[in-house]
């Protein structure tokens, strides 16, 4: 079976893809900046001196972590119908990658010498002097690669917003495939941008992350 390439197809649906990137964008930033933030503040809680903190934020962080995605769309999407469905997907996208993100910049604190913390202790530095002056700039620093590959990973997963109806990028080659019956065009036009937008931006990870490590 012959298969005739539809090349107008392809010019028609881009943009309507294009809208569906601009989606797909917001989604993705808008995401990486609740997850980078949340994500940290579960991290500074996990390090509390009350197990009262400790365990609740400890149990909440493996459920997110050990249950789908998809899962967790569908379930908040239930749940909260009311609420417009590019905020639901925004949201869940910034919890669920929070859960990975607290380990990263646990990690990142841990890195910090242990020399940092006594010189701070010995400047009789308040707890808080010592976080916003001293451990987190090094912390961040540390992890900057990691939440940059992170964000990669989140922009690759923002198709699973179609569950919810947001019409990201791949909801919409589908959707115009499914009207005009040229899924192959739309879908790999789709695929196409999805690397054109990602791989440029992992490379310039790598670069920092080489850069960051000397």
């Amino acid at each position: 079976m012959n298969y005739n390439w539809d090349w107008a197809s392809v010019g028609d649906s881009l943009p309507l893809l294009w809208e569906g990137f601009k989606t797909t964008l917001l989604a993705t930033v808008l995401g990486t900046l609740v997850a980078a933030v949340l994500g940290l503040i579960v991290a500074m809680a996990g390090r509390a001196p009350s197990r009262l903190v400790t365990v609740p934020v400890r149990a909440v962080t493996e459920f997110v972590r050990s249950t789908p995605l998809l899962v967790q769309l569908a379930g908040a999407y239930a749940v909260f119908n009311t609420v417009e469905p590019l905020t639901i997907g925004i949201t869940v996208l910034g919890i669920h990658y929070a859960s990975y993100l607290s380990e990263v910049y646990r990690a990142g604190i841990d890195a910090v010498p242990k020399g940092q913390w006594e010189a701070c202790r010995a400047l009789s530095m308040s707890p808080r002097r010592t976080w916003q002056a001293v451990i987190l700039p090094q912390a961040v620093r540390n992890v900057l690669p990691a939440l940059g590959n992170y964000a990669i990973a989140m922009f690759k997963e923002t198709p699973f917003l179609a569950v919810i109806t947001v019409s990201e990028m791949v909801a919409e080659a589908r959707e115009y495939g499914a009207t005009h019956f040229v899924y192959a065009e739309t879908f790999t036009l789709a695929g196409l941008i999805f690397l054109a937008a990602s791989y440029p931006t992992s490379l310039l990870m790598r670069k920092l992350e080489k850069r960051l490590g000397h």
